[in-house]
Protein backbone atom coordinates (compact mmCIF):
# COMPACT_ATOMS: atom_id res chain seq x y z
CA UNK A 1 0.00 0.00 0.00
CA UNK A 2 2.85 1.95 0.91
CA UNK A 3 4.43 1.86 -2.21
CA UNK A 4 1.49 2.55 -4.41
CA UNK A 5 0.84 5.55 -2.69
CA UNK A 6 4.13 6.54 -3.13
CA UNK A 7 4.07 6.20 -7.02
CA UNK A 8 0.64 7.54 -7.32
CA UNK A 9 2.09 10.62 -5.33
CA UNK A 10 5.14 10.54 -8.19
CA UNK A 11 2.80 10.41 -10.94
CA UNK A 12 0.95 13.30 -10.13
CA UNK A 13 3.38 15.84 -8.83
CA UNK A 14 5.18 14.64 -12.12
CA UNK A 15 1.71 16.24 -13.61
CA UNK A 16 0.89 19.17 -11.44
CA UNK A 17 4.72 20.60 -11.08
CA UNK A 18 5.49 21.19 -14.71
CA UNK A 19 1.93 22.72 -14.75
CA UNK A 20 2.03 24.80 -11.68
CA UNK A 21 5.64 26.16 -13.42
CA UNK A 22 4.56 26.51 -16.64
CA UNK A 23 5.12 30.41 -17.80
CA UNK A 24 1.06 30.31 -19.19
CA UNK A 25 -0.38 29.80 -16.24
CA UNK A 26 -3.39 28.93 -18.52
CA UNK A 27 -1.66 25.43 -18.72
CA UNK A 28 -2.68 24.80 -14.97
CA UNK A 29 -5.99 26.04 -15.91
CA UNK A 30 -6.01 23.26 -18.24
CA UNK A 31 -5.26 20.37 -15.97
CA UNK A 32 -7.15 21.39 -12.99
CA UNK A 33 -10.31 21.23 -14.99
CA UNK A 34 -9.73 17.36 -15.93
CA UNK A 35 -9.24 17.04 -11.83
CA UNK A 36 -12.41 18.85 -11.63
CA UNK A 37 -13.95 16.97 -14.17
CA UNK A 38 -13.20 13.89 -12.23
CA UNK A 39 -13.95 14.76 -8.87
CA UNK A 40 -17.56 15.89 -10.42
CA UNK A 41 -18.05 12.24 -11.73
CA UNK A 42 -16.92 11.04 -8.30
CA UNK A 43 -19.68 13.19 -6.97
CA UNK A 44 -21.97 12.09 -9.13
CA UNK A 45 -21.54 8.54 -7.82
CA UNK A 46 -21.47 9.77 -4.21
CA UNK A 47 -25.26 10.79 -5.37
CA UNK A 48 -26.64 7.70 -6.39
CA UNK A 49 -26.15 8.38 -10.53
CA UNK A 50 -25.23 5.34 -12.41
CA UNK A 51 -21.97 4.96 -14.72
CA UNK A 52 -23.15 7.24 -17.73
CA UNK A 53 -24.94 9.65 -15.62
CA UNK A 54 -21.91 10.21 -13.56
CA UNK A 55 -19.96 10.83 -16.85
CA UNK A 56 -22.39 13.37 -17.52
CA UNK A 57 -22.36 15.03 -14.68
CA UNK A 58 -18.00 14.81 -15.06
CA UNK A 59 -18.33 16.48 -18.99
CA UNK A 60 -20.79 19.46 -17.89
CA UNK A 61 -18.64 20.03 -15.12
CA UNK A 62 -15.50 20.39 -17.54
CA UNK A 63 -18.08 22.32 -19.86
CA UNK A 64 -19.21 25.10 -17.54
CA UNK A 65 -15.30 25.39 -16.45
CA UNK A 66 -14.68 25.65 -20.09
CA UNK A 67 -17.17 28.39 -21.00
CA UNK A 68 -16.52 30.34 -18.20
CA UNK A 69 -12.89 30.40 -19.14
CA UNK A 70 -14.18 31.35 -22.40
CA UNK A 71 -16.03 34.41 -21.18
CA UNK A 72 -13.05 35.78 -19.34
CA UNK A 73 -13.53 34.96 -15.70
CA UNK A 74 -10.32 33.95 -15.21
CA UNK A 75 -8.99 37.30 -15.33
CA UNK A 76 -11.96 38.83 -13.58
CA UNK A 77 -12.56 40.50 -10.38
CA UNK A 78 -14.85 38.20 -8.79
CA UNK A 79 -14.72 39.47 -5.24
CA UNK A 80 -18.49 38.98 -4.85
CA UNK A 81 -18.72 35.22 -6.32
CA UNK A 82 -16.12 34.58 -3.28
CA UNK A 83 -17.80 36.13 -0.70
CA UNK A 84 -21.15 34.46 -1.64
CA UNK A 85 -19.29 31.07 -1.93
CA UNK A 86 -17.55 31.39 1.38
CA UNK A 87 -20.89 32.29 3.18
CA UNK A 88 -22.53 29.43 1.86
CA UNK A 89 -19.90 27.28 2.48
CA UNK A 90 -19.76 28.90 6.56
CA UNK A 91 -23.51 29.08 6.86
CA UNK A 92 -24.50 26.00 5.37
CA UNK A 93 -21.26 23.87 6.53
CA UNK A 94 -22.33 24.48 10.41
CA UNK A 95 -26.04 23.39 9.46
CA UNK A 96 -24.90 20.20 7.73
CA UNK A 97 -22.34 18.94 10.44
CA UNK A 98 -25.20 19.90 13.08
CA UNK A 99 -27.82 18.18 11.58
CA UNK A 100 -25.60 15.47 10.66
CA UNK A 101 -26.12 12.36 7.67
CA UNK A 102 -29.39 12.23 8.32
CA UNK A 103 -30.39 15.62 7.35
CA UNK A 104 -28.05 15.24 4.05
CA UNK A 105 -29.61 12.12 2.78
CA UNK A 106 -33.19 14.35 2.87
CA UNK A 107 -31.55 16.85 0.84
CA UNK A 108 -33.04 16.46 -2.96
CA UNK A 109 -30.68 14.42 -4.91
CA UNK A 110 -31.00 17.14 -7.65
CA UNK A 111 -30.21 19.86 -5.42
CA UNK A 112 -26.85 18.06 -4.03
CA UNK A 113 -25.56 17.35 -7.43
CA UNK A 114 -26.40 21.23 -8.50
CA UNK A 115 -24.58 22.22 -5.56
CA UNK A 116 -22.03 19.98 -5.52
CA UNK A 117 -21.07 21.07 -9.30
CA UNK A 118 -21.26 24.86 -8.33
CA UNK A 119 -18.63 24.33 -4.84
CA UNK A 120 -16.56 22.34 -7.42
CA UNK A 121 -16.32 25.27 -10.33
CA UNK A 122 -16.16 28.01 -7.85
CA UNK A 123 -12.99 25.93 -6.47
CA UNK A 124 -11.66 25.77 -9.92
CA UNK A 125 -12.00 29.45 -11.31
CA UNK A 126 -10.19 30.44 -7.46
CA UNK A 127 -7.32 27.66 -8.08
CA UNK A 128 -6.69 29.25 -11.46
CA UNK A 129 -6.95 32.68 -10.25
CA UNK A 130 -4.82 31.81 -7.42
CA UNK A 131 -1.78 30.59 -9.98
CA UNK A 132 -2.65 33.87 -12.48
CA UNK A 133 -1.55 35.52 -9.13
CA UNK A 134 1.11 34.03 -8.60
CA UNK A 135 3.09 30.51 -7.81
CA UNK A 136 4.18 31.87 -4.08
CA UNK A 137 0.64 32.80 -3.49
CA UNK A 138 -0.68 29.60 -4.83
CA UNK A 139 1.78 27.53 -2.66
CA UNK A 140 1.12 29.90 -0.02
CA UNK A 141 -2.95 28.39 0.02
CA UNK A 142 -2.23 24.92 -0.77
CA UNK A 143 0.78 24.53 2.06
CA UNK A 144 -1.66 26.51 4.50
CA UNK A 145 -4.30 23.31 4.19
CA UNK A 146 -1.48 20.40 3.84
CA UNK A 147 0.14 21.87 6.99
CA UNK A 148 -3.13 21.74 8.97
CA UNK A 149 -3.82 18.55 8.25
CA UNK A 150 -0.07 17.40 8.93
CA UNK A 151 -0.42 19.45 12.22
CA UNK A 152 -3.89 17.76 13.26
CA UNK A 153 -2.33 14.16 12.28
CA UNK A 154 0.57 14.63 14.53
CA UNK A 155 -1.31 16.25 17.42
CA UNK A 156 -4.14 13.78 17.61
CA UNK A 157 -1.69 11.01 17.27
CA UNK A 158 0.21 12.20 20.05
CA UNK A 159 -2.26 14.30 22.38
CA UNK A 160 -5.66 12.94 20.98
CA UNK A 161 -7.94 12.61 24.25
CA UNK A 162 -5.37 13.55 26.64
CA UNK A 163 -7.32 16.80 27.22
CA UNK A 164 -10.55 16.59 25.62
CA UNK A 165 -12.60 12.96 26.36
CA UNK A 166 -15.16 13.94 23.33
CA UNK A 167 -14.05 13.70 19.92
CA UNK A 168 -14.26 16.42 16.92
CA UNK A 169 -17.24 15.21 15.10
CA UNK A 170 -17.81 11.45 16.20
CA UNK A 171 -20.68 10.37 14.33
CA UNK A 172 -18.84 11.61 11.07
CA UNK A 173 -15.00 11.34 11.48
CA UNK A 174 -14.61 9.07 14.71
CA UNK A 175 -11.09 9.30 14.45
CA UNK A 176 -10.68 13.24 14.73
CA UNK A 177 -9.76 14.69 17.49
CA UNK A 178 -10.31 18.36 19.41
CA UNK A 179 -6.26 18.03 19.96
CA UNK A 180 -5.37 17.72 16.04
CA UNK A 181 -7.92 20.16 15.05
CA UNK A 182 -5.98 22.72 17.92
CA UNK A 183 -2.60 21.61 17.03
CA UNK A 184 -3.77 22.73 13.26
CA UNK A 185 -4.66 25.57 13.52
CA UNK A 186 -1.29 26.24 15.63
CA UNK A 187 0.55 24.87 12.39
CA UNK A 188 -0.83 27.22 10.05
CA UNK A 189 0.25 30.28 12.47
CA UNK A 190 3.66 29.21 12.36
CA UNK A 191 3.76 28.45 8.93
CA UNK A 192 1.86 31.81 8.31
CA UNK A 193 4.90 33.99 9.81
CA UNK A 194 7.52 31.80 8.66
CA UNK A 195 6.09 32.62 4.94
CA UNK A 196 5.82 36.21 5.38
CA UNK A 197 9.38 36.42 6.90
CA UNK A 198 10.26 34.01 3.59
CA UNK A 199 8.31 36.70 1.56
CA UNK A 200 10.06 40.05 3.49
CA UNK A 201 14.29 38.58 2.57
CA UNK A 202 13.56 36.36 -0.34
CA UNK A 203 12.30 37.01 -3.87
CA UNK A 204 9.47 34.72 -4.16
CA UNK A 205 7.35 36.58 -6.61
CA UNK A 206 3.70 38.20 -5.83
CA UNK A 207 3.43 38.04 -2.73
CA UNK A 208 1.70 34.91 -0.67
CA UNK A 209 -1.86 35.16 1.03
CA UNK A 210 -0.01 35.67 4.39
CA UNK A 211 1.64 38.49 3.56
CA UNK A 212 -1.07 40.15 1.99
CA UNK A 213 -3.39 39.41 5.22
CA UNK A 214 -0.40 40.93 7.67
CA UNK A 215 -0.11 43.81 5.36
CA UNK A 216 -3.95 44.75 6.94
CA UNK A 217 -2.71 44.40 10.59
CA UNK A 218 -0.66 41.30 12.33
CA UNK A 219 -4.22 40.88 13.83
CA UNK A 220 -6.20 40.14 10.60
CA UNK A 221 -3.70 37.83 9.83
CA UNK A 222 -3.57 35.30 12.64
CA UNK A 223 -7.74 35.69 12.84
CA UNK A 224 -7.42 35.05 8.88
CA UNK A 225 -5.79 31.77 8.89
CA UNK A 226 -7.14 30.40 12.50
CA UNK A 227 -10.60 30.61 10.30
CA UNK A 228 -8.84 29.05 7.29
CA UNK A 229 -7.72 26.48 9.24
CA UNK A 230 -11.37 25.36 11.36
CA UNK A 231 -12.82 25.73 7.41
CA UNK A 232 -10.18 23.62 6.21
CA UNK A 233 -11.42 20.92 9.19
CA UNK A 234 -15.21 21.63 8.13
CA UNK A 235 -14.12 20.61 4.35
CA UNK A 236 -12.46 17.33 5.57
CA UNK A 237 -15.60 16.33 7.76
CA UNK A 238 -18.12 17.27 5.06
CA UNK A 239 -16.93 14.81 2.98
CA UNK A 240 -16.84 12.35 5.08
CA UNK A 241 -20.17 12.65 6.14
CA UNK A 242 -21.35 12.81 2.51
CA UNK A 243 -18.99 9.39 1.68
CA UNK A 244 -20.69 7.93 5.26
CA UNK A 245 -24.14 9.09 3.69
CA UNK A 246 -23.34 6.86 0.71
CA UNK A 247 -22.01 3.82 2.80
CA UNK A 248 -18.04 4.31 1.01
CA UNK A 249 -14.86 4.39 2.14
CA UNK A 250 -13.36 6.59 -0.26
CA UNK A 251 -14.80 8.93 -2.96
CA UNK A 252 -13.60 5.90 -6.04
CA UNK A 253 -10.25 4.22 -6.87
CA UNK A 254 -8.72 6.91 -9.79
CA UNK A 255 -5.94 7.69 -7.75
CA UNK A 256 -4.46 4.27 -6.05
CA UNK A 257 -3.26 4.10 -2.38
CA UNK A 258 -5.03 7.98 -2.27
CA UNK A 259 -9.02 7.22 -2.74
CA UNK A 260 -10.12 9.47 -5.20
CA UNK A 261 -9.98 13.35 -6.30
CA UNK A 262 -12.19 14.16 -3.60
CA UNK A 263 -10.04 12.48 -1.07
CA UNK A 264 -7.44 14.96 -1.76
CA UNK A 265 -8.83 18.37 -2.06
CA UNK A 266 -11.96 18.16 0.28
CA UNK A 267 -10.11 20.45 2.26
CA UNK A 268 -9.35 22.58 -0.03
CA UNK A 269 -12.86 23.20 -1.79
CA UNK A 270 -13.85 25.70 0.83
CA UNK A 271 -10.54 27.10 1.46
CA UNK A 272 -9.90 28.48 -2.18
CA UNK A 273 -12.80 30.60 -2.30
CA UNK A 274 -12.16 31.73 1.12
CA UNK A 275 -8.85 32.65 0.59
CA UNK A 276 -9.55 34.50 -2.73
CA UNK A 277 -12.27 36.47 -0.45
CA UNK A 278 -10.13 37.47 2.40
CA UNK A 279 -7.01 38.47 0.15
CA UNK A 280 -8.86 40.70 -1.96
CA UNK A 281 -11.30 42.25 0.47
Amino acid sequence: MLKQRIITALLMLAILLPAVFYPVPEAFAMVTVVLIAAAAWEWARLNQCGPSAALLVGALCAVVCLLSWYGGLLYAPLKMLWTIAGSAWVVLGAWLLHAGVGAWSGVPRALRLVGGLVALWVAWLAVAQARIVGINFLFSVLVLVWVADIFAYFAGRSLGGRFFTRKLAPSISPGKTWEGAFGGMLGVVACAFVWRYLDSTSSLGAASIYTRLGSVHIAYLVVAVLFLACMSVVGDLLESLFKRSAGVKDSSGLLPGHGGVLDRVDALLPILPLAMMLATL
